[in-house]
């Protein structure tokens, strides 16, 4: 499915009934890397997940992109499809720092949080100078060069091998970004704001979740997370890496489902107290 915001043409999946969920993708992938999910919970929750500009089969908007602005796509997919209550958004990694973004921009149109794989913590001057050096092999090498690189970081070393089908997986997912939505990014994520002082304001339900063997983003950054947010409650997935959802979807679909639950069993009070 396609939606025209007036800005540009965003491609998404919609389908399911339940709770609204928004699942918002990581870098450089698209909503395809959310096909276990998309298989296996729509008995439970309505999934709303969308490519992000420049991703999968949405328009290559040229950049810079900004964390802000990819909320604001996301804001702008939940008006067109007319979904006006609060939604459970679910961001892995830089889908994680967009989720932060619609709580910081939009807390009314949160129900609750689950970070994936994520941090609050902005690049530091390291970092920023390796997302520059990213942008110039891109440039020079297509997203490919990228890909290629990129893949091996994503999973836990120990799941190369035996999970060879969710690598190639992977693999192709990255490969439908394009050239600009990759640059974008990159912009995007050098520049994020630092989450760290609103994480005190979070005041919805939030569930961070995220790999042990995570070789992107350490434990301690999800601990670190979690500490910050009021009741936030972390599960630490082992045999994981960067991409819980698709490493260890069973655990992460059960985590998911029993988060969601909650929104489901508040509605039924509310309408019982009605």
């Amino acid at each position: 499915m396609k939606l025209d915001t007036g800005e540009l043409t965003l491609a998404f999946e919609d389908t399911g009934r339940g709770p609204p969920v928004l699942l918002i993708h990581g870098y450089p992938l698209g909503r395809r890397m959310w096909r276990p999910q998309l298989e296996a919970l729509i008995g439970n929750m309505r999934i709303i997940a969308p490519d992000l500009r420049g991703h999968g089969d949405s328009d290559p908007v040229p950049g810079p992109y900004s964390i802000d602005m990819l909320a604001d796509d996301c804001i702008d997919l939940l008006d067109g499809l007319e979904v006006d209550e609060p939604v459970v958004v679910c961001g892995l990694s830089m889908g994680g720092y967009v989720a932060m973004a619609m709580h910081r921009l939009y807390p009314e149109r949160v129900a609750g949080l689950v970070l994936c794989a994520t941090r609050a913590a902005p690049d530091s001057d390291e970092g920023k100078s390796k997302r520059n050096q990213t942008m110039t092999q891109a440039r020079d090498g297509g997203v490919a060069a990228i890909v290629d690189s990129m893949v091996p970081k994503l999973f836990a070393p120990q799941n190369m091998v035996p999970k060879q089908a969710v690598v190639k997986y992977v693999d192709q997912v990255m490969r439908k970004t394009s050239l600009e939505g990759l640059l974008g990014d990159l912009v995007a994520l050098r520049d994020r704001p630092d989450a760290r002082p609103g994480l005190a304001a979070i005041e919805v339900p939030t569930l961070v979740i995220h790999g042990r063997d995570d070789q992107l983003i350490p434990v301690t950054e999800a601990e670190a997370l979690t500490a910050g947010i009021r009741g936030a409650r972390l599960v630490l997935l082992e045999n994981t890496g960067h991409l819980p959802n698709l490493e260890q979807p069973q655990l992460f679909n059960a985590a998911l489902r029993d988060f969601v639950k909650l929104f489901d069993e508040a509605d039924d009070d509310e309408t019982t107290a009605h």
